[in-house]
């Protein structure tokens, strides 16, 4: 099979909309374009019947009941709503936040805000490069750091750099135990790996449509509305849409796009799974042969009954030393993926996960991360190993000849 390029290895980043999403999302832009919100007429009651038929899939598909479902903007938004939403009610049950320090910004972003104001945020450590469970949260941490007075722990089910599964359903017997909400950013997991926020037992689960081959600008909050329901503050007022919690005139095509899109990632993970796993270990395996002194970040590729338990599976980031990972990064005009660094002229911070595990910079910012997805073939995993090992040893190369290596592209990768 040709290989069409550029290649897309980002999917951890935004996934491409899959076509029968998109199928199911035109006729609530030409046909059933009604505002949810003017239910006294059939434009308006066809588009809110179609999204509360699309809110009772997605709660399906969570684990969830439809009236625990907050349609959002995207995952940044439910996570802000989440935790500064908890925190900012009137009768809460202190100004202590627990989280680890390997959370997406969208998380240790608005913590930083609340510190600013005086709430104490308590950021866990995590296993350390070097074990086989990297990047991995022990839950007795989480036992230890929680106090009287802590509002709040937040943890994500699965890293969006490293792809380490958390153990949510032990750190979540916890918190209950002691009376503490536990908020948890599943926007890497779910339709990847099975999400059962009931099972999983967390309070507040915070996700998006478009990391599961859906449309950018919707996402979802779960809030949990049985044993003791979870109360918020609402950040957004104006017309009271989404119990109060999320006024805006209704996404619907989105939110129809969202719950087609969950459809098709429950209906397929059976085969999806293997399939991704497959690819990754073949690019694993490929580069390693290309490029001997290749380095892996994150828990190693355990598997069990074969299936990988530590980790997502279309998930690879590795370190490639004497590289500067930007240079290869940009080399790589004819594949997507993403470095471990910001690489922004203005803030070239290394990646703030790869520090955490106990990555020196030089290898923090050596490290790719490569995201597999749906669309991806065994031929572009081919090709992607033959132009990553061409570019770092042309790179390579020049660093030893002392020339300064700005990323300049390789003519033939």
């Amino acid at each position: 099979m040709a290989v069409t390029l550029p290649i897309y290895l980002d999917n951890h980043a935004t996934t491409r909309v899959d076509p029968r999403v998109v199928e199911a999302m035109l006729p609530f832009f030409s046909h059933t374009y009604g505002n949810a919100g003017s239910i006294n007429h059939s434009f308006g009651t066809e588009a809110k019947e179609a999204a509360e038929r699309a809110r009772a899939i997605v709660a399906a598909g969570i684990g969830g009941q439809p009236r625990e479902i907050v349609f959002t903007s995207g995952a940044t938004e439910s996570n802000n709503l989440a935790i500064r939403g908890l925190a900012e009610r009137q009768r809460r049950k202190g100004d202590h936040i627990v989280s680890v320090t390997t959370e997406h910004k969208a998380v240790l972003d608005p913590l930083r805000r609340l510190a600013r104001r005086g709430f104490e945020v308590t950021l866990l450590e995590v296993e350390p490069c070097g074990s086989p469970r990297t990047g991995w949260l022990d839950p007795q941490k989480v036992a230890g750091a929680i106090r009287d007075d802590t509002l709040l722990v937040s943890v994500m089910l699965a890293n969006n750099e490293i792809g380490v599964i958390q153990p949510l359903r032990e750190i979540a017997e916890i918190c209950r135990g002691r009376g503490v909400p536990l908020h948890c950013d599943a926007t890497q997991a779910v339709g990847k790996i099975p999400v059962d926020a009931s099972e999983l037992g967390v309070d507040l689960l915070s996700f998006s449509a478009h990391k599961i081959y859906g449309p950018k600008g919707v996402g979802g909050l779960f809030v949990r509305r049985s044993g003791g329901s979870v109360r918020l503050e609402p950040l957004i007022d104006g017309g009271g849409q989404e119990g109060g919690l999320r006024s805006g005139t209704l996404n619907v095509p989105g939110v129809v796009g969202f719950a087609k899109a969950l459809e098709l990632c429950l209906a397929e993970m059976p085969t999806e799974t293997p399939r991704l796993e497959k690819l990754r270990e073949r690019l694993w395996q490929g580069l390693k042969e290309q490029v001997p002194d290749l380095l892996l970040n994150g828990p190693e590729f355990e598997r069990h009954g074969g299936r990988s338990l530590q980790r997502l599976p279309g998930n690879l980031n590795a370190a490639f030393p004497l590289v500067s990972g930007e240079a290869l990064m940009i080399s790589l005009k004819t594949i997507a993926v993403s470095s471990g660094s910001a690489c922004t002229s203005a803030n070239p911070e290394p990646s703030h996960v790869l520090r955490a595990i106990g990555l020196s910079d030089d290898l923090t910012r050596a490290s790719l991360r490569f995201g597999i997805g749906r669309f991806n073939t065994e031929e572009e995993i081919d090709y992607a190993i033959g132009a990553v090992a061409e570019n770092v040893h042309r790179l390579r190369r020049l660093s030893s000849l002392g020339v300064a290596v700005t990323g300049a592209p390789s003519g033939s990768a």
